[in-house]
């Protein structure tokens, strides 16, 4: 009740209410992936597998693509969730990422995927930011600085939203190296790493137990059973591994880390349920 005796309104509730109290909802039953892009959802499935989610392509359910109209990856992340979602009548995951490149004023940003055009033909895509790093002379690795940003958006039929970001920095490279990945992985080194994207594993690439190691494990974080790839002194060697988190503090790439804050709000309960 208010001051004077009156009810308090949502949104008075939700002004003072304090940040902890923020209740997420639990995703439960079949997941949608709102993406017809293949890499994605093979990327998507390796990070759900963990939980025993039922997760469903839009691509596989012949799902419209939704036209993507937003000027943030948040926007568009969000917009496709929605759209997956409202047609399925399913819960629906949807992630919007892309490469920002410093030399390029942020291109080819929240437009990375329409640089490699309708046959998603990132190969030339890359290509093309080699060629317009090289016009500006950006050849040095202090001129080749770029990141890669995830938004992840879970979206329910009834239009309820939980959306969450992820950043990973790193130089860009050339010519690209590795055929793992997808997209613009061959040409990103992540910063304190010697291999790109395109040259790790699925496991190494996001810093996450593979889906093999399902069940929680206690060992010395930071020991002798470290990914070949780990950077050394990220890990406390006064700490265990107990949970999802912990296994993985902080992930290494940007789609890992948004899914590792959506896992603590969502998915965390779900984890090793048969």
């Amino acid at each position: 009740m208010t001051g004077n005796g009156r009810p308090i309104t949502d949104e008075q509730a939700a002004s003072i209410r304090p940040g902890s109290s923020v209740l997420h909802r639990p995703i439960s039953g079949r997941l949608v992936i709102a993406t017809h892009n293949r890499g994605k959802v093979a990327e998507m499935r390796d990070l759900l597998a963990p939980f025993r989610i039922e997760a469903i392509s839009a691509g596989e359910m012949g799902l419209h693509e939704p036209e993507e109209t937003g000027t943030t990856f948040r926007d568009n992340a969000r917009i496709k969730a929605l759209a997956a979602a409202r047609a399925s009548d399913l819960p629906a995951f949807a992630d919007d990422s892309g490469l920002v490149v410093e030399a390029l004023n942020g291109s080819p940003g929240i437009h990375s995927a329409r640089w490699a055009g309708p046959d998603r033909n990132f190969r030339r895509a890359m290509d093309m930011i080699e060629g317009k790093l090289r016009v500006r002379g950006a050849t040095t690795p202090d001129r080749r600085k770029a990141h890669f940003v995830s938004a992840l958006c879970l979206a329910w039929p009834d239009g309820h939203v939980e959306e969450f970001e992820g950043r990973v920095d790193g130089t860009l490279v050339w010519p690209p190296r590795g055929d793992k990945g997808f997209g613009y992985d061959p040409m990103f080194l992540p910063d304190g790493y010697s291999r790109t994207f395109g040259e790790m594993t699925s496991e190494e690439k996001h810093g996450l137990p593979p889906p093999a190691r399902n069940q929680p494990e206690r060992r010395p974080a930071g020991g002798p059973n470290c990914t070949p790839n780990e950077k050394v002194g990220s890990r406390s060697d006064a700490k265990t591994e107990t949970t999802f988190a912990d296994r993985a503090p902080g992930g290494l790439s940007h789609r890992a880390r948004a899914f590792l804050k959506l896992a603590e709000a969502c998915l965390e309960t779900r984890r090793g349920v048969s």
